[in-house]
C-alpha cells in the first residue's frame, strides 16, 4: 500500500517502528489507514518462533505460625516480587499475580486429592475436597522490579502462571523455619503438621 502510495518499489519500503520509510519518502501508518478504505484490506502479519524469549523471574516469601497442638498453620506476612519487564497494565498484572498466590496457597494447604486402593478418587467433589475460600488467602505484598525486556513487547515479559510457582516452596521453607522441621508432602495440612510435631515430641 505504501508502495502504491508513493509510487516507490516494494523492496524500497520499509516498515519502521511506527512509520514505512519509501526510498526516503515517510509514510505514516495513520496516513496508510486513512487511505486504506480506497486501496483494499489493511492487513499485517508476522512470524514469531519464541527464541529468543524473555524469562520473568519471582521471589516469594511467608511468615507464618505454626499452632504446635492443632497443626494449623497462619500466613502472618505474604511478599511476592516479580521481574516482569515493563508492566503494560499494572492492575491485570496484580491481579494475576494475586490469582498464583492463591492458586499456589491452595495447592500447598488445602487440596488434596485422596485415592483408594482401586485408584478410584473419593473426594471428587467440593463437599470434601478442599479449596481455599476467600477468607483463607492472605493479603499479599506484591513488588514489581523496574525493568526493560529487549525481546518481549514493548519491554514486558510474560507472567502468566508463574506466581504460582515459588508458593509451595517458599511455604515449606517459612514451616521449616517455625518449627525445625522439613515436611515433605504436600498440602502441608494440619493432621500432617501435628502428626510429625507430636512423633517428634515423644
Amino acid at each position: 500500500m505504501a508502495s502504491a502510495l508513493t509510487s516507490v518499489p516494494v523492496a524500497d519500503c520499509h516498515l519502521k517502528a511506527d512509520y514505512i520509510d519509501c526510498a526516503g519518502r515517510v509514510v505514516t501508518l495513520e496516513e496508510l489507514h486513512r487511505t486504506a478504505p480506497s486501496r483494499g484490506k489493511l492487513h499485517v502479519a508476522r512470524k514469531a518462533y519464541g527464541s529468543p524469549r524473555p524469562t520473568a523471574f519471582i521471589v516469594h516469601g511467608f511468615r507464618v505460625a505454626v499452632h504446635r497442638i492443632t497443626g494449623e498453620i497462619r500466613i502472618l506476612q505474604s511478599v511476592q516480587a516479580q521481574d516482569a519487564g515493563t508492566i503494560l497494565n499494572p492492575m491485570q498484572a496484580r491481579g494475576q499475580v494475586e490469582g498464583g498466590i492463591a492458586q499456589g496457597i491452595g495447592s500447598c494447604l488445602f487440596e488434596r486429592m485422596v485415592l483408594d486402593a482401586t485408584g478410584t478418587v473419593t473426594n471428587p467433589s467440593l463437599r470434601n475436597y478442599r479449596i481455599p475460600a476467600f477468607a483463607d488467602i492472605p493479603r499479599s505484598e506484591i513488588f514489581f522490579a523496574d525493568t526493560h525486556d529487549a525481546h518481549g513487547p514493548l519491554g514486558a515479559k510474560p507472567i502468566g502462571e508463574s506466581p504460582i510457582i515459588p508458593i509451595a516452596a517458599a511455604m515449606g521453607n517459612a514451616l521449616a523455619d517455625a518449627t525445625g522441621l522439613r515436611f515433605q508432602s504436600l498440602p502441608f495440612s494440619a493432621d500432617r503438621i501435628f502428626s510429625q510435631l507430636n512423633s517428634l515430641s515423644r
